[in-house]
Protein backbone atom coordinates (compact mmCIF):
# COMPACT_ATOMS: atom_id res chain seq x y z
CA UNK A 1 0.00 0.00 0.00
CA UNK A 2 1.03 3.37 -0.36
CA UNK A 3 1.76 6.14 2.32
CA UNK A 4 -1.62 6.71 3.94
CA UNK A 5 -3.88 8.39 2.76
CA UNK A 6 -5.01 7.39 -0.61
CA UNK A 7 -6.65 10.30 -2.43
CA UNK A 8 -9.35 9.37 -4.61
CA UNK A 9 -10.27 12.06 -6.67
CA UNK A 10 -14.08 11.53 -8.47
CA UNK A 11 -14.48 14.94 -11.21
CA UNK A 12 -18.51 14.93 -11.74
CA UNK A 13 -20.05 17.77 -13.73
CA UNK A 14 -23.60 18.18 -15.08
CA UNK A 15 -24.95 15.20 -16.63
CA UNK A 16 -22.62 12.08 -15.63
CA UNK A 17 -24.00 8.98 -15.24
CA UNK A 18 -24.53 7.44 -11.95
CA UNK A 19 -23.25 4.46 -11.70
CA UNK A 20 -20.25 5.09 -13.01
CA UNK A 21 -18.78 7.78 -9.79
CA UNK A 22 -20.81 5.48 -7.27
CA UNK A 23 -19.54 1.86 -8.73
CA UNK A 24 -16.17 2.36 -8.41
CA UNK A 25 -16.71 4.68 -5.26
CA UNK A 26 -17.89 1.85 -3.45
CA UNK A 27 -14.63 -0.30 -3.93
CA UNK A 28 -12.13 2.17 -3.70
CA UNK A 29 -13.31 3.92 -0.11
CA UNK A 30 -12.86 0.48 0.90
CA UNK A 31 -9.30 0.17 0.20
CA UNK A 32 -7.45 0.33 3.82
CA UNK A 33 -6.85 4.29 4.63
CA UNK A 34 -8.67 5.63 1.27
CA UNK A 35 -9.94 9.27 1.27
CA UNK A 36 -12.16 9.74 -1.69
CA UNK A 37 -13.07 13.45 -2.69
CA UNK A 38 -15.97 14.50 -5.47
CA UNK A 39 -14.97 17.43 -7.25
CA UNK A 40 -16.24 19.92 -9.73
CA UNK A 41 -15.48 23.00 -11.63
CA UNK A 42 -17.68 25.13 -9.19
CA UNK A 43 -18.49 22.76 -6.41
CA UNK A 44 -22.18 21.96 -4.80
CA UNK A 45 -24.49 19.71 -6.56
CA UNK A 46 -23.90 18.33 -10.09
CA UNK A 47 -27.25 16.41 -11.41
CA UNK A 48 -26.86 13.05 -13.60
CA UNK A 49 -27.96 12.24 -17.19
CA UNK A 50 -30.85 11.13 -15.89
CA UNK A 51 -31.62 14.70 -14.54
CA UNK A 52 -33.21 12.76 -11.32
CA UNK A 53 -30.19 12.17 -8.85
CA UNK A 54 -27.36 14.71 -7.36
CA UNK A 55 -24.51 13.98 -6.16
CA UNK A 56 -22.41 16.82 -3.79
CA UNK A 57 -18.93 18.36 -5.14
CA UNK A 58 -17.31 19.04 -1.79
CA UNK A 59 -14.42 20.81 -3.91
CA UNK A 60 -13.37 22.64 -6.78
CA UNK A 61 -10.79 21.90 -9.35
CA UNK A 62 -8.85 25.06 -7.60
CA UNK A 63 -8.93 22.89 -4.73
CA UNK A 64 -7.37 20.12 -5.61
CA UNK A 65 -3.78 19.66 -7.46
CA UNK A 66 -2.84 16.44 -7.00
CA UNK A 67 -4.35 12.77 -6.35
CA UNK A 68 -3.42 9.55 -6.10
CA UNK A 69 -5.80 7.90 -8.28
CA UNK A 70 -7.98 9.66 -10.99
CA UNK A 71 -11.48 8.16 -11.13
CA UNK A 72 -13.55 10.14 -14.54
CA UNK A 73 -16.89 8.82 -14.94
CA UNK A 74 -18.70 9.27 -18.18
CA UNK A 75 -22.04 10.25 -19.08
CA UNK A 76 -23.87 12.99 -21.98
CA UNK A 77 -21.71 15.32 -20.01
CA UNK A 78 -18.44 14.43 -21.19
CA UNK A 79 -18.99 15.27 -25.09
CA UNK A 80 -18.31 19.35 -23.62
CA UNK A 81 -16.02 18.20 -21.71
CA UNK A 82 -13.89 17.19 -24.71
CA UNK A 83 -13.84 20.84 -25.54
CA UNK A 84 -13.47 22.22 -22.11
CA UNK A 85 -9.76 22.99 -21.79
CA UNK A 86 -10.65 24.15 -17.84
CA UNK A 87 -11.30 21.15 -17.10
CA UNK A 88 -8.98 19.12 -19.51
CA UNK A 89 -6.23 21.17 -18.34
CA UNK A 90 -6.97 20.22 -14.90
CA UNK A 91 -6.95 16.55 -15.83
CA UNK A 92 -3.66 16.85 -17.58
CA UNK A 93 -2.05 18.59 -14.34
CA UNK A 94 -3.41 15.67 -12.14
CA UNK A 95 -2.18 13.06 -14.32
CA UNK A 96 1.18 14.06 -13.85
CA UNK A 97 0.75 13.35 -10.06
CA UNK A 98 -1.32 10.41 -9.89
CA UNK A 99 -0.36 6.56 -9.60
CA UNK A 100 -3.23 5.79 -11.37
CA UNK A 101 -5.61 7.59 -14.09
CA UNK A 102 -8.38 5.87 -14.92
CA UNK A 103 -12.04 6.24 -16.34
CA UNK A 104 -15.70 4.58 -16.99
CA UNK A 105 -17.27 4.83 -20.27
CA UNK A 106 -17.19 7.35 -22.06
CA UNK A 107 -14.95 9.17 -19.28
CA UNK A 108 -12.22 7.85 -21.61
CA UNK A 109 -12.97 10.47 -24.15
CA UNK A 110 -11.97 13.07 -21.51
CA UNK A 111 -8.54 11.19 -21.11
CA UNK A 112 -8.27 11.27 -24.90
CA UNK A 113 -9.35 14.69 -25.06
CA UNK A 114 -6.31 15.86 -23.16
CA UNK A 115 -4.06 14.20 -25.24
CA UNK A 116 -3.66 11.12 -22.54
CA UNK A 117 -4.53 8.18 -24.63
CA UNK A 118 -2.84 9.30 -27.76
CA UNK A 119 -2.02 5.86 -29.56
CA UNK A 120 -2.54 3.52 -26.60
CA UNK A 121 -5.28 0.83 -26.01
CA UNK A 122 -8.48 1.97 -24.61
CA UNK A 123 -12.20 1.42 -24.13
CA UNK A 124 -15.26 3.07 -23.56
CA UNK A 125 -18.89 2.72 -24.03
CA UNK A 126 -19.38 0.49 -27.32
CA UNK A 127 -21.65 3.83 -28.67
CA UNK A 128 -18.85 5.94 -28.53
CA UNK A 129 -16.25 3.93 -30.13
CA UNK A 130 -15.80 6.12 -33.28
CA UNK A 131 -15.72 9.01 -30.92
CA UNK A 132 -12.88 7.69 -29.12
CA UNK A 133 -10.69 6.90 -31.78
CA UNK A 134 -11.01 10.20 -33.66
CA UNK A 135 -9.71 11.46 -30.18
CA UNK A 136 -6.38 9.84 -30.94
CA UNK A 137 -6.99 6.14 -28.48
CA UNK A 138 -7.05 2.86 -29.98
CA UNK A 139 -10.23 1.24 -29.18
CA UNK A 140 -10.21 -2.40 -27.15
CA UNK A 141 -13.30 -4.51 -26.89
CA UNK A 142 -12.30 -5.12 -23.41
CA UNK A 143 -14.01 -4.86 -20.21
CA UNK A 144 -11.08 -3.47 -18.72
CA UNK A 145 -7.89 -2.17 -20.59
CA UNK A 146 -4.63 -1.07 -18.66
CA UNK A 147 -1.55 0.99 -20.51
CA UNK A 148 0.36 1.84 -17.63
CA UNK A 149 -0.91 4.00 -14.93
CA UNK A 150 -4.03 4.45 -17.23
CA UNK A 151 -6.66 1.73 -16.97
CA UNK A 152 -10.00 2.65 -18.54
CA UNK A 153 -12.90 0.74 -18.22
CA UNK A 154 -15.86 -0.24 -21.00
CA UNK A 155 -19.04 1.08 -20.25
CA UNK A 156 -21.13 1.63 -16.86
CA UNK A 157 -21.37 -1.54 -14.74
CA UNK A 158 -17.70 -2.27 -16.10
CA UNK A 159 -16.68 -0.14 -13.42
CA UNK A 160 -16.94 -1.72 -10.88
CA UNK A 161 -14.71 -4.73 -12.81
CA UNK A 162 -11.83 -1.41 -13.59
CA UNK A 163 -12.03 -0.79 -9.65
CA UNK A 164 -11.70 -4.35 -7.96
CA UNK A 165 -8.92 -4.32 -10.83
CA UNK A 166 -7.30 -1.56 -9.65
CA UNK A 167 -7.71 -2.90 -5.53
CA UNK A 168 -6.08 -5.82 -6.22
CA UNK A 169 -3.35 -4.04 -8.07
CA UNK A 170 -2.62 -1.79 -4.59
CA UNK A 171 -3.95 -3.54 -1.74
CA UNK A 172 -3.44 -7.39 -3.15
CA UNK A 173 -5.76 -9.82 -4.59
CA UNK A 174 -7.04 -10.52 -0.96
CA UNK A 175 -7.99 -7.24 -0.19
CA UNK A 176 -9.69 -6.93 -3.51
CA UNK A 177 -11.59 -10.44 -3.05
CA UNK A 178 -13.00 -9.55 0.51
CA UNK A 179 -14.46 -6.17 -1.07
CA UNK A 180 -16.07 -8.03 -3.57
CA UNK A 181 -17.44 -10.02 -1.08
CA UNK A 182 -18.45 -6.70 1.38
CA UNK A 183 -20.87 -5.35 -1.89
CA UNK A 184 -22.04 -8.82 -2.66
CA UNK A 185 -20.37 -8.51 -6.56
CA UNK A 186 -21.67 -11.96 -7.78
CA UNK A 187 -23.32 -11.00 -11.13
CA UNK A 188 -25.63 -13.71 -12.78
CA UNK A 189 -27.66 -11.43 -15.06
CA UNK A 190 -30.70 -12.88 -15.95
CA UNK A 191 -30.31 -12.12 -19.72
CA UNK A 192 -27.48 -12.52 -21.61
CA UNK A 193 -27.45 -8.70 -23.79
CA UNK A 194 -24.56 -6.90 -22.70
CA UNK A 195 -22.55 -6.47 -24.87
CA UNK A 196 -23.62 -5.36 -29.15
CA UNK A 197 -22.20 -8.89 -30.23
CA UNK A 198 -24.64 -10.46 -27.77
CA UNK A 199 -27.67 -8.52 -28.14
CA UNK A 200 -28.29 -8.34 -31.61
CA UNK A 201 -29.63 -5.88 -34.15
CA UNK A 202 -33.20 -6.11 -32.95
CA UNK A 203 -32.09 -4.80 -29.26
CA UNK A 204 -29.72 -2.83 -30.57
CA UNK A 205 -31.84 -0.56 -32.61
CA UNK A 206 -34.55 -0.61 -29.33
CA UNK A 207 -31.41 0.55 -27.66
CA UNK A 208 -31.33 3.73 -29.44
CA UNK A 209 -35.03 4.12 -29.40
CA UNK A 210 -34.74 4.09 -25.43
CA UNK A 211 -31.90 6.43 -25.47
CA UNK A 212 -33.82 9.00 -27.70
CA UNK A 213 -36.45 8.95 -25.97
CA UNK A 214 -34.25 9.90 -22.64
CA UNK A 215 -32.67 12.28 -24.04
CA UNK A 216 -35.79 14.08 -25.16
CA UNK A 217 -37.48 13.87 -21.46
CA UNK A 218 -34.06 15.14 -20.19
CA UNK A 219 -33.94 18.24 -22.26
CA UNK A 220 -37.40 19.17 -21.12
Amino acid sequence: MPLSPLRVIIPIFPEFTALDAIGPYEVLRMLPDAEVTFVAKTGGVMRTDSGMVGLHADATLGEVGSADILLVPGGWGTRALTRDEEMLTWVRAIHETTQWTTSVCTGSLVLAAAGLLDELDATTHWSAVETLEKLGARYTAERVVRQGKIVTAAGVSSGIDMALTLAGLIAGDDVAKAIQLAIEYDPQPPFDAGSPAKAGEQIIALNATLRDRRTVAVSR
